[in-house]
């Protein structure tokens, strides 16, 4: 006996299109999508005049069917159509031939909506570049089990974020992991980054690219060189099928989906790097994959002679804020953030998301303020690349309905330029470090992402090992990759047997991770920063699937010694509320003699913020329970030695020596910090960071 249910007309065909049958679909829902019975396709062009659905079966180069959607499918701009009786419904490929006005392609298109791609399931295998139809649509069973998943909901200001590309962090031999290179081995890598403190991984973008794209071998070196970093997405839904041990099989979305319910497991937040500046359609003469073929002057931003804008720096610009590009931007967030359980989102290039059609910088962005007010989306952590390759600078001015984080790009330069020794940083540095309130008055610390070394420049290894960019191995004569680093080689360009170079660089990368982890606002780290990896001097190594990109796990005494620190680091940085304050210091008293922030010099209580200064100095106290947590931090970037004045505690209360960059034994793990021989003069060696913590009732 049926279900009644089962018995409704719209469980059952009511025409029949080149043998299936079919009925009118539902408009509502974009993309394919299971119903009882049948299949619902559903896509939008306000151009076409005619669209097909073409399917195929997994791998064949021609179709096995052509349906002509009836124009009675059609609702608005929308054609949908249920169709039934597909048989394999797990090697079904299907894609959109649309006929329109002059200068529409008739090639046959991707869905916009697709949740997986086929065509780049192995990562490097050489594609049929004869095949028409290169990045082909496909089904996504939801039958993932969750088990019982919690998102960890981690307040923002505690965050402590590990910037981290899925290929690259475990394609070196060394890393010792089953599935080298996917979503699967970076799975076995959760317990080290839990052991290092982290709680929410970055990872750099997974939407479906073509690693293919602008391929080419270097002539000098013989080296295929791919788009590796993937910023330039082919499908907005599709996780990276390359990416996975099982997406040959068609299970990337399942393997992706373990990822994330394993971090969550281990309290570790999942966030993604996502890029809706620009497609990997390119300009005039890139190719045709989806958009272009649907409603190029929809999605893209045209000029009025008709060409494309290009903000980006890729050739195209995304319309971002036209009405049926902005739904389509948020659907795609919300599916992460439901399907896959994302806890974030960063946005690349994300000035390009404030212009309005035409380009013009808007005040009040319609897609920036949805996204910020969006319920599905209110959990999920908002981080801007506030900034566009067409000059548009928007740190501390982007739209943010206070809800809305930064990379915090004042916070990179002003770092690197007083680690180093610039004269007059002192004043600068002191006011990134406490959450640059200048640029997020009214905001909470956590608006400003705070790095030192991000995916795009040098690693934080080569930021003090070489003064100048060496990308000659790019194929670009050296011309790529920026010229503004604000590195010194610390007195030799590049690796050098000298024990004393070596020592002040090790020194000096443990000067930026502990300014960086004691900072208001919220850190991140790129990953391997804290082994020691380097790029030999190449600061922009986007085409690089090698060594030059991969993390390198074999131990040695640097990475060892840099991984405890960092760990140390970000221990106390969790057990320390003086210095993850939710809000910006004020000044205010939270104990009678003890003031929220207070800043000091080699003389207590006297900062020195002159031009010639080099060494800056802060107490930070916060209520801990019944008692006030306070974190004394030194930073002598002179290159000669201080003795400095420490403030004096109230109630007895005792300094201990949680981190000193100049010493042989640098950190110390919680609990174990020894108390100051001298508590009233710290002598602090020269280009030396130390961090003192204590407690008082």
């Amino acid at each position: 006996m049926t279900s009644p249910m089962l018995d409704r007309i719209d469980s059952y065909p009511t025409h029949r299109v080149s043998g299936f049958p079919v009925r009118h679909g539902n408009p509502l829902l974009p993309g394919a999508t299971f119903l009882h019975g049948g299949v619902n396709f559903a896509v939008c062009s306000e151009n076409a005049t005619a669209v097909s659905l073409v399917l195929y079966h997994h791998g064949d180069s021609e179709p096995y069917a052509e349906l002509p959607i009836p124009d009675s499918f059609r609702t608005g701009h929308i054609w949908a159509i249920v169709v039934y009786e597909l048989d394999g419904l797990d090697d079904l490929e299907y894609g959109y031939r649309c006929e329109g006005p002059a200068g529409e392609p008739g090639g046959v298109l991707s869905d916009p909506y697709a949740k997986l791609v086929a065509g780049r399931e192995v990562w490097g295998r050489e594609p049929d570049w004869s095949e028409p139809y290169q990045h082909r649509s496909r089904l996504m069973f939801h039958d993932f089990d969750w088990g019982d998943d919690t998102a960890p909901r981690i307040p923002r200001e505690e965050l402590v974020i590990y910037e981290a590309h899925v290929r690259g962090f475990t394609r070196h031999p060394s890393s010792a992991v089953t599935a080298p290179g996917t979503y699967a081995g970076l799975r076995e890598k959760i317990p080290y980054l839990k052991s290092l403190g982290i709680n929410a991984i970055e990872l750099m973008p997974i939407f479906e690219f073509d690693e293919f794209e602008n391929s080419r071998v270097n002539a000098d070196t013989g080296e295929r060189l791919y788009n590796f970093w993937g910023y330039s997405t082919v499908s907005f839904y599709a996780p990276k099928s390359g990416y996975a041990a099982s997406g040959k099989y068609g299970m990337a979305g399942d393997e992706l989906k373990a990822l994330v319910r394993e971090c969550h497991s281990h309290g570790i937040e999942v966030i993604l790097d996502v890029v809706f500046n620009h497609t990997a359609e390119g300009n005039h003469e890139g190719p045709t994959i989806s958009f272009k073929g649907l409603d190029n002057d929809v999605w893209y931003m045209m000029t009025p002679e008709g060409y494309y804008y290009n903000f980006s720096g890729t050739g195209n610009t995304m319309n971002c804020n036209h009405p049926v590009v902005r739904k389509f931007v948020l659907d795609c967030l919300r599916y992460w953030a439901v399907e896959y359980r994302i806890d974030g989102f960063r946005f690349d290039l994300a000035a390009i998301l404030s212009r309005d059609v035409d380009g013009t910088p808007l005040p009040n962005p319609p897609i920036l303020q949805e996204l910020a007010f969006d319920p599905v989306l209110r959990g999920c952590v908002l981080i801007a690349e506030a900034w566009d390759a067409a000059g548009l600078y928007e740190v501390g001015s982007f739209p943010n309905y206070h809800r809305w984080s930064e990379w915090n790009g004042r916070y990179r330069d002003t770092i690197r330029r007083f680690v180093k020794g610039d004269a007059g940083m002192v004043g600068e540095m002191a006011t990134r470090y406490v959450g640059s309130p200048d640029l997020y008055a009214g905001r909470a610390t956590a608006a400003s992402i705070n790095f030192v070394t991000a995916h795009d420049g040098f690693t934080l290894y080569d930021l003090v090992s070489y003064n100048d960019k060496h990308n000659e191995a790019n194929g670009e004569d050296n011309r790529d990759g920026a010229n503004d680093n604000n590195s010194w080689n610390c007195g030799a360009e590049g690796e050098t047997d000298d024990k004393e170079i070596n020592d002040l660089r090790r020194r000096q990368i443990k000067n930026f991770l502990a300014l960086l982890l004691t900072s208001q606002g919220v850190p991140m780290i790129l990953a391997g920063d804290e082994r020691g990896r380097t790029q030999w001097g190449n600061n922009n190594a986007y085409c690089h699937d090698s060594d030059l990109s991969w993390v390198d796990w074999t131990p040695n005494p640097l990475t060892d010694e840099l991984v405890r620190f960092t760990g140390d680091l970000v221990r106390f940085r969790a057990a320390h509320p003086a210095v993850r304050t939710a809000e910006h210091p004020t000044g205010r008293e939270v104990r009678p003699g003890l003031a929220e922030i207070s800043w000091h010099g080699v003389t207590a209580y006297a900062p020195d913020w002159s031009e010639g200064s080099r060494l800056m100095a802060v107490m930070r106290c916060a209520p801990l329970g019944d008692a006030v947590d306070c974190v004394y931090v030194v930073a002598n970037t002179h290159w000669e030695e201080h003795d400095v004045e420490l403030p004096l505690l109230p109630d007895g209360a005792l300094w201990r020596l949680a981190a000193d960059t100049g010493a042989a034994d640098c950190s110390f793990p919680l609990g174990e910090e020894p108390a100051l021989d001298d508590q009233h003069v710290l002598r602090v060696g020269p280009r030396s960071t130390v961090v003192l913590c204590a407690q008082t009732v």
